[in-house]
């Protein structure tokens, strides 16, 4: 007999762009919406009974209709609204979560926008019945250091082939999440957050991508006394010296090559 041990459903990739029309400027709000349901939904899977199971299709409506009561404001508290009613809307759901990717624009003029090409920042909230949680967070935030990176001192085998350097290039593409104490300003960690991690892996004498992101986390925990812990995920974007003389150049350490993949992957959970 085939038992369902886990489930859970929703709607994924909801756009979401509001115009907000003040009188003399215009605010643009550009969100990619997830939810997730997560709950006693057996009887729809193993018996085709969907009387517990809230249509996706309203999960999508649901967004749009709470953006129409009107400006979305901070994601967090726009994503913690959804989640509430979506645990009251759905009683079979255990938690209900929304999370949100919001893509930046850059203001031209009074109603003209350019598309921010850095990184974006993201929301998600969670709504159970014994309790609720509110995260914040970046994505695709693009670092470089040509100096100042090392990677030493590492177990060797039979299958090591990676040379120990004291100086190398060090890129990465930022993903954090933190989680938000009580009283937390949202869009002040929005915004003052990405320049304190920036600041942070540039100013680091790194040992490994370990190492920095163990200093970032710790930036970012004393930067803003609200934050109860901060998960980081950070691929090691390498570059590779290409040897030049081949080419009867001489080689200066000057030229590299960017690969994307494969990639180092690199994750923690910081707390105080």
């Amino acid at each position: 007999m085939t038992r369902l041990v886990s489930d859970r459903y929703g709607k994924a990739g909801i756009r979401l762009v509001q115009v907000t029309r003040g009188p003399g400027a215009h605010e643009v709000t550009d969100l990619t919406v997830d939810v997730l349901l997560t709950g006693d939904f057996a009887a729809a899977y193993l018996e085709g009974d969907n009387r517990d199971v809230l249509p996706t299709d309203t999960l999508r409506g649901t967004v749009y209709a709470f953006a129409g009561d009107g400006p979305v404001g901070e994601p967090e508290m726009f994503g913690l609204r959804l989640a509430r009613h979506f645990l009251s809307a759905s009683p079979a759901a255990g938690t209900a979560e929304v999370a949100l990717v919001g893509d930046p624009w850059v203001r031209l003029g009074p109603h003209g926008f350019r598309r921010d090409g850095g990184w974006r920042r993201t929301a998600r909230a969670v709504a159970g019945r014994d309790g609720e949680a509110v995260f914040g967070g970046v994505r695709d935030l693009v670092l470089l250091k040509t100096a100042g990176s090392a990677f030493s001192g590492f177990p060797r085998d039979a299958y090591t082939t990676l040379e120990e350097t004291e100086d190398r290039l060090m890129a990465t593409a930022v993903e954090a999440e933190w989680r938000y104490g009580p009283g937390a300003d949202h869009g002040a960690c929005a915004r003052e957050l990405p320049a304190v991690l920036a600041s942070a892996f540039d100013a680091h004498d790194s040992r490994s991508v370990q190492h920095t992101m163990a200093a970032m986390a710790a930036a970012a925990l004393d930067a803003r006394g609200e934050l109860d812990e901060i998960r980081m995920v950070l691929p090691n974007r390498h570059h590779l010296p290409v040897d030049l003389t081949p080419y009867g150049r001489e080689d200066r350490g000057e030229v590299f090559v960017a690969t994307d993949r494969p990639y180092g992957h690199i994750e923690g959970t910081f707390r105080r």
